[in-house]
C-alpha cells in the first residue's frame, strides 16, 4: 500500500450516500465491507509503524537516562500526518479497489 501517493483527504468530508451504497445496493453492507478494509489497513500501518520504529530502537537497563531518537520522531510525525484508515478505506472502496463478495449469493442449493 502506498501511503504517500492516497487521494484521501485527512479532515472529514461528507460523502453521497447514494455513491457509498452503489456497488451492494445497500448502505449497511457497503459499511461493513468498508469497517472490515479499514481494519486491515490499520493492522498492516500500524505493523510497518513498529517495524520502523524497532529499527532505531534503543535498550537500555537504567531507566534515569531518556534519549530522544529525532528519526523516531520523524517516523511517527509521518504517520500521525496521513489519513485515518476508515477514510482510506472508504477512498479505495470510491475508487472500486476493494473486491467483496455475498457469500450467500453463491452457495449453491
Amino acid at each position: 500500500m502506498d501511503l504517500k501517493s492516497t487521494k484521501a483527504p485527512v479532515s472529514t468530508v461528507t460523502y453521497n450516500r447514494n455513491q457509498v451504497d452503489a456497488p451492494t445496493e445497500n448502505i449497511y453492507e457497503a459499511i461493513s465491507v468498508i469497517a472490515k478494509r479499514a481494519e486491515q489497513i490499520n493492522t498492516d500501518i500500524r505493523r510497518e509503524l513498529v517495524d520502523k520504529l524497532e529499527e532505531f530502537a534503543t535498550y537500555n537497563d537504567s531507566l534515569e537516562e531518556i534519549f530522544e531518537n529525532k528519526e523516531q520522531i520523524e517516523v511517527s510525525k509521518f504517520y500521525e500526518k496521513l489519513p485515518k484508515p476508515h477514510a482510506l478505506a472508504v477512498q479505495e472502496w470510491l475508487d472500486d479497489k476493494i473486491y467483496y463478495r455475498n457469500t450467500e449469493d453463491t452457495i449453491p442449493e
